[in-house]
């Protein structure tokens, strides 16, 4: 095998992260979720790591500037939302050498596509100066989760959707995606969560926590709205090789009248840190904490991503990583 799609523990270069700039997309919470995106950029950057704030405009810019360390890098960049984990590249290791990948996207299925969003990947790909390889078929780097050991794990709910790739089956999104990032076995999951716009991210669902080992959440309360989601994804687990670990859901979270897909799952791991989001729900502290044990070399935080969350994602979906290059 030449290529290899890195896990997301194996060393970093730096971070990329998206600042919120659109009113619009957080009403009336947007100075609140900037906030929570400047501390999760802040508390990378203060475990040593280079933090690439993404920002759109001069105002962008300013405020983020008043909220981030001096640590953090901005970047004036044109892109419109914020989930750098789907519209930024995804890095391979080729031959001993990086190459981006990009893939095509429609805005998780027709749904919202912002100015940029098409071309940011390539543009800052191309800026760290990758060579990008392109790929037509449509792919959310959120949609796909791999160990380093030739696993990948993703939804039945999202590659192949008729509103993303329409001619595909399991079979040809596969094919595909092992030839793309080096992979062995796609390890097919059902659904993903209840209200989730991306069409099942398994980045909210189900990720690798080392290789052959999924961490998967357990439902929170009898009024858990993913209870019988959790159920299928264990039973499809269970049918492989894989360890399994537990992590707690938040349970049943609101906005408004709505069931919003807030998940613990959407922790990113950094090079020092992991940092998982929290939602004002009595399981934070007890999630945090079964996250830790899974990452006992790292420092495991969490900080609040409520007001991120409004807006459709959490600090996963809100950043991208770069691989450091093999010695």
């Amino acid at each position: 095998m030449t290529r290899l799609l890195p896990p997301e523990w194996a060393p970093q270069d730096w971070l990329w992260i998206g600042f919120p700039h659109e009113e619009a997309e957080w009403p009336g919470v947007i100075a609140r979720a900037q906030e929570q995106i400047a501390a999760y950029a802040n508390a990378v950057a203060e475990s040593g790591q280079e933090v690439r704030l993404l920002v759109r405009d001069a105002a962008n810019e300013a405020r983020a500037k008043s909220l981030v360390s001096a640590g953090v890098t901005l970047e004036r960049r044109r892109y419109g939302d914020i989930w750098i984990r789907d519209t930024g590249p995804l890095t391979v290791i080729d031959a001993g050498e990086r190459r981006a990948l990009r893939f095509g996207f429609n805005g998780w299925g027709g749904k919202y596509l912002m100015d940029g969003d098409r071309e940011i990947g390539a543009d800052i790909a191309r800026d760290a100066g990758l060579p990008v390889e392109e790929h037509e078929w449509i792919l959310e780097g959120g949609a796909i989760d791999v160990d380093g050991a030739g696993h990948l794990v993703t939804t039945a709910q999202c590659v192949p959707n008729a509103n993303r790739n329409a001619d595909f089956s399991c079979e040809d999104a596969a094919a595909r995606m092992r030839e793309a990032f080096g992979v062995d076995d796609v390890i097919w999951l059902g659904d993903g969560l209840v209200n989730d716009h991306t069409d099942g991210h398994v980045d909210n669902l189900a990720r690798f926590v080392a290789p052959n080992a999924l961490a998967l959440p357990v439902p929170s309360g009898a009024d858990d709205p993913n209870a019988g989601v959790y159920a299928d994804a264990r039973a499809r687990i269970g049918k492989t090789n894989l360890s399994l670990f537990d992590v707690p859901s938040p349970g049943r979270i609101t906005m408004g009248d709505e069931v919003v897909p807030a998940s613990y799952m959407n922790f990113a791991i950094t090079n020092a840190l992991v940092v998982v989001p929290t939602y004002g729900s009595v399981h934070d502290a007890e999630a945090v904490s079964a996250i830790a044990e899974l990452f006992p070399g790292r420092e495991t935080i969490g900080l609040q991503a409520d007001a991120v969350l409004a807006g459709g994602g959490s600090f996963h979906c809100a950043s991208m990583q770069m691989p450091s290059e093999p010695d």
